[in-house]
């Protein structure tokens, strides 16, 4: 039986650096960012403009924020 994937949905205003302080504070802020986005490439790959046409990468509300990587696939897959 597969498990569902630790996440949550971003308050308005979340960054990856609020994010990963509060849902992964054992790690130091710089792993815990990288961490979430590796886990969260969906999210981390969507380019926008920002403020003087600057790329951004902007996190949503209604993104769905993993926040532990994968299960790995079992042999049987």
């Amino acid at each position: 039986m597969n498990s569902l994937r630790k996440s949550l949905t971003p308050k308005d205003g979340d960054t990856w650096l609020s994010i990963a302080e509060r849902a992964l504070p054992e790690l130091d802020a710089e792993t815990g960012v990288n961490h979430l986005q590796s886990w969260n490439l969906h999210i981390f790959a969507r380019r926008t403009l920002g403020d003087n046409d600057q790329p951004t990468n902007p996190i949503l509300p209604s993104d769905i924020v993993f926040l532990e990587p994968p299960a790995p696939k079992s042999s049987g897959e």
